[in-house]
């Protein structure tokens, strides 16, 4: 195991284009680090560069305190695991397991009992003679993590491995690769598109944007508070909802109508970087609403009326969805993160479109007016020009929402 350190590591190609930017981030020895970011963000550029299989245009790469940045792949100590497998459809799964430890020349046996611990662990036991054509999707991935393990590397290096995988297996191999890492506690860097997964695996997830580094922190902190609107609508699934709002002493006007700023979050606007009137926009994660019916008569939220313009069941919650009557945000970040979820080409419609998740034992009806409240002790306010957060993070919002 191995510290892994980035010291303001850059990949420029020849066209001048630059794929990492200044990308400082340090790894601890043993920890589970996420990067995380829309497609072309730079993550995997980042991973292949500690991987050796970019040049590094700028910057230091040290594993273990040893600089790498003109080391051979082989010569890194690292074990990478890819999207594709890579596995050898001509070689049996005992082979593929052992074939990096066959190629250092070590001993058959300490081969053989290599895989077998490794295929105890993954459940191959019943499938080592057998060829990545007779296996399923999930064993195949196993069979890689199997390739990886059993060379006891410093790190793990996970280049998006669960994304040619259906949701189902992707769920199950993802508590896999978590009990893994626990078991060995290597130092492992995982590259991911899907946010879900960063929030579920990960002690500390980076989130990149254009080759940048924007946050890094644990999944509660990047939740709980956001540094700015492309973290706030990157994690959380579904994504959070953002709308136009104007600060007016202690309150917020909003298209939903006028919130009294709790204290809770005072004290945060008061400790942030400043913002403490005027326009603002306002962010409102869906799981921070509720039919009004369920909730009752509590005193930390407003009460609002919408017109449910769809429902959809998912059995132990629902998510509806409404438009509210509003300017629509605009913002580089906001558009961006439209264009990666592929809603950038949709018709656009009057007004904003809001998502609430509520309860099973809502009584909402889709086509039909009702009341729905949301917490505003969990709101977020971002500054509409830099689309910074205006909220500091001190104060116990942050815990509260995770």
């Amino acid at each position: 195991m191995a510290e892994i350190a980035l010291e303001h590591i850059t990949k420029r190609y020849g066209d001048g284009f630059e794929a990492v930017k200044d990308l400082s981030l340090d790894v601890s020895d043993g920890e589970f680090m996420i990067l995380v970011g829309p497609s072309g963000c730079g993550k995997s550029t980042a991973l292949r560069m500690v991987a050796g299989l970019e040049d590094i245009t700028g910057g230091q790469l040290k594993i273990g305190g040893q600089l790498m940045n003109d080391r051979a792949p082989k010569d890194r100590d690292i074990a990478m695991v890819f999207q594709n497998y890579a596995l050898y459809p001509h070689m049996t799964v005992r082979e593929n397991m052992g074939f990096a430890l066959k190629l250092a020349k070590t001993p058959e046996a300490e081969i053989n009992q290599k895989v077998s611990d490794a295929a105890k662990i993954l459940d191959l036991e019943q499938h080592l003679d057998r060829k990545p054509a007779n296996l399923s999707g999930g064993q195949r991935q196993r069979v890689a993590m199997g390739r990886a393990i059993v060379r006891n590397p410093s790190a793990f290096l996970m280049d998006e491995p669960l994304s040619n995988l259906d949701a189902k297996l992707r769920v199950q191999m993802r508590t896999e690769i978590a009990r893994i890492q626990q078991r060995f506690e290597t130092t492992t860097i995982y590259v991911t598109h899907d946010q879900t997964e960063a929030l579920t695996l990960g002690d500390r997830i980076a989130v990149m944007r254009s080759g940048l580094l924007q946050q890094v922190g644990p999944p509660s902190e990047l939740y709980g508070a956001p540094k700015n609107l492309f973290v706030a609508g990157f994690i959380g699934s579904p994504s959070m909802n953002f709308l136009p709002g104007e600060i007016d002493g202690d309150s917020i006007n909003t298209p939903i109508g006028t919130m009294k700023i709790p204290d809770v979050v005072r004290s945060r606007l008061q400790a942030g970087p400043g913002g403490g009137r005027g326009g603002v926009i306002v962010g409102l994660r869906p799981e921070d609403f509720e039919d009004r019916s369920v909730v009752g008569d509590r005193p930390d939220g407003i009460t609002f009326k919408a017109k449910i313009d769809v429902l959809e069941s998912m059995g132990s919650e629902f998510y509806a969805y409404f438009v509210v009557e509003s300017e629509r945000v605009s913002s580089r970040e906001l558009e961006e993160l439209a264009s990666d979820a592929g809603a950038a080409d949709l018709p656009t419609q009057e007004g904003s479109q809001i998502t609430a998740r509520l309860d099973a034992a809502s009584t909402v009806r889709q086509g039909q007016e009702t009341e729905l409240w949301f917490n505003t002790e969990h709101i977020h306010l971002f500054d509409p020009e830099s689309g910074q957060t205006l909220l500091g993070s001190d104060g116990p919002v942050a815990a509260a929402q995770t």
